[in-house]
């Protein structure tokens, strides 16, 4: 059969995502991921210059995302799919162009690990996420800001004559544009990917990139690369260099065979062709390869200890089968980022399909003899020559403009394009994309001035970039403006005059709390822990007097505000007041796990143990949980020497006194 596009609509039990929190972000929502001076001195000259290359030091000017729960119910997602004969790919558009769904029709085998829910975690760098199927990041390391978020899609032609799917955005992070075609040849037992990112600006931009794929675990699935060694990353923040298959009597690719959550950035000789497999126990499995610009590969593996199954229970729902994850990066390990020129683009193409070797030999001792046998496999049925031709066929493509629209992302874009006037080809970022969140700023753009907002509402997003900062420096200072202006001056790294920017506009504001919170995160990140007390405590006696009723946007804002308060009150010591701020939490806001949590710290600084211990008996799910955080391990440590129940046990760490090595971050 011809390759065929058709739109389509999957029901699943999902958890929606809620409303963005409107506090800025500040800061990141963990530690940025490093390696000290010292083992930088000992990597290899490019990795260590691309590790220190322009890390993430906020999120801004994306949202933060931790309005969502646990709560599932049926919901229609819209979705796209791609068929010929030999595969339907299901996309999910509306949820970061995610692959939900890797068919392998003449066997019937799904190729990834198909998550049956949409249970958002917090992952992401601006938190929601979820997992399965092939996700695709960008931005910064980490899960992308767009793991949820829609992204423009249309049919586009396809090198072939038929039609191929276009997802584009424009990456807020990075403030760069860029775009993922999705190719299935009529005759191709593999999906192409072609992907370019172009940086439109006067000025070289840091890029990252990793495709990440999940497949399902079981105790025979081996995860091949061609590799004898790998780079390994642990909270310890060291990058240390280590065998393949075999670390410490462990065979590492069989990703049940290990017993804590790890990372494996394999070193692939610079001339050996770029892909890794995930296979059974059957040999059958799914293969992903690449043009070499493509050259990372890794595996992130939970383990089969107690923590990392629950970590996957956490993910998706009991009973369900477990992943691991293979993934492909423009670098050696995700702590890098690479630098793209001004006016340049990187691109590449990648594949994905079956795979079928000789169980024997895929599962035997003799590493190499893996290797040649799952290479030479893969070359018979997709030879890296045939790659790079795909790739040339595509990217005279790269270019041609969408056919038939499909799904619609958001107005930022858009909004870059009307400022910088740029001329994008293939990736046309409509004005009717323009929403609401884009019109303070359009009028910036036409008018010299930010415009007062139309009703009392906790502030808008603000845009950091250097053209939009020089905008708000000339715009007049009213205090609206000086909230935006210091923050983007806080995004830059000027931070004293940000300060300033947020006291002049304090003066003469009718809305305080904005501006309140913003010196508050200031002085904590000052060490003036009473001061920022101080100024959290007004800043929320401000907001409870000016919320003006129960909608999403003012509980988003009173929740955010009131959990940011009340640890910065704790932290003083200043007890009594944080449960003043507690007490003026709506009843439905204090019902939520994550205050669940912190309603149990707030119980134990008061002295009320036995009341603290009442809360975990009763139990509770807070639902923004970030991976490898401790904090429900030391609170239960702080009320009981029992053991930890099952339900609250998320460690992914081995124990210190082994001596080992602690679990990567991913």
């Amino acid at each position: 059969m011809a390759t065929t596009v058709r739109r389509t609509v999957l029901t699943l039990p999902a958890a929606p995502v809620g409303p963005a929190n409107p506090l800025p972000a500040l800061r990141p929502l963990t530690a940025v991921h490093s390696v000290d001076e010292r083992t930088k001195r000992e990597l290899p000259r490019e990795m260590a210059r691309q590790i220190g290359y322009e890390p993430l030091r906020t999120l801004l000017p994306v949202r933060v995302l931790d309005g969502y729960g646990r709560e599932r119910t049926p919901t229609d997602v819209e979705a796209v799919v791609i068929e010929n004969d030999r595969l339907r790919v299901t996309v999910l558009p509306g949820l970061g162009g995610r692959i939900h769904s890797l068919r392998h029709k003449p066997t019937g085998r799904e190729l990834l690990y198909r998550n049956p829910v949409l249970q958002p975690a917090g992952f992401a760098l601006n938190g929601a996420w979820y997992s399965g199927g092939i996700e695709w990041n960008i931005g910064a390391t980490g899960h992308s800001t767009l793991a949820m978020a829609p992204l423009h899609t249309a049919v586009v032609p396809a090198p072939d004559g038929g039609e191929m799917v276009r997802l584009w955005e424009w990456e807020r992070l990075r403030d760069l544009p860029f775009q993922i075609d999705l190719w299935l040849p009529a005759d191709s037992s593999f999906l192409h990917v072609g992907v370019r990112i172009r940086n439109p600006h006067e000025r070289p931009a840091p890029v990252y990139w990793w495709s990440n794929t999940a497949v399902e675990e079981h105790p025979g699935t081996r995860v091949i690369a061609p590799a004898d060694e790998a780079w390994h990353y642990g909270y310890e923040r060291t990058l240390a260099r280590v065998p393949v298959p075999d670390y410490r009597g462990e065979d590492r690719t069989y990703p049940l065979g290990s017993e804590y959550p790890a990372d494996y950035f394999y070193e692939i000789p610079a001339e050996s062709r770029k892909w890794v497999a995930a296979l059974g126990a059957d040999g059958h499995g799914l293969v992903q390869t690449s043009t070499d610009a493509l050259r990372g590969r890794k595996l992130f593996l939970w383990g089969s200890g107690r923590g990392g199954r629950r970590w996957q229970r956490w993910l998706t729902e009991p009973d369900t089968i477990g992943y691991a994850e293979i993934q492909a990066g423009l670098a050696r390990t995700q702590l890098e980022h690479i630098r793209l020129e001004e006016g340049g683009e990187l691109s590449w193409l990648e594949c994905y399909g079956p795979l079928a070797a000789d169980p024997g030999t895929a599962h035997g001792a003799n590493w190499p003899a893996v290797c040649a046998e799952v290479e030479s496999r893969l070359a018979a049925v997709l030879p890296r020559r045939a790659v790079d031709d795909a790739y040339a066929a595509w990217r005279p493509c790269a270019d041609s403009e969408p056919v038939r629209m499909l799904a619609t992302g958001s107005g930022w874009g858009a909004l870059e394009v009307l400022r910088g006037r740029y001329t994008l080809p293939g990736t046309p970022f409509d004005a009717s994309a323009l929403g609401e969140e884009q019109a303070p700023w359009q009028a910036l753009l036409a008018t010299g001035v930010y415009p007062a907002p139309r009703k009392v509402t906790p502030p808008g997003p603000t845009l950091v970039s250097p053209h939009w900062r020089d905008m708000l420096e000339t715009a007049p200072a009213d205090p609206l403006t000086e909230y935006h202006l210091g923050v983007a001056q806080w995004h830059a790294g000027d931070l004293a005059q940000a300060v300033r920017s947020w006291e002049r506009g304090l003066e003469l504001a009718p809305s305080r709390w904005p501006l309140l919170r913003a010196l508050a995160v200031a002085d904590t990140e000052g060490g003036h822990g009473e001061r920022a007390a101080d100024r959290y405590l007004a800043a929320f006696d401000d907001l409870c007097q000016e919320r003006r009723d129960d909608g999403e946007s003012w509980t988003a804002a009173t929740a955010a505000l009131g959990r940011e308060a009340i640890g910065a009150l704790l932290a003083a010591g200043r007890t009594a007041e944080a449960r003043t701020v507690w007490s003026r939490l709506r009843p439905a806001v204090q019902r939520r796990g994550r205050f669940q949590l912190i309603h149990t710290r707030l119980l134990l600084a008061e002295g009320r143990r036995d009341e603290a211990r009442a809360v975990f008996d009763a139990g509770f799910e807070a639902a923004d949980l970030r991976e490898g955080g401790q904090e429900l391990t030391e609170l239960w440590a702080r009320l009981t020497d029992e053991p930890l129940p099952e339900a609250y046990d998320f460690r992914i760490r081995p124990p210190e006194p082994s001596g080992g090595a602690r679990e990567p971050r991913r």
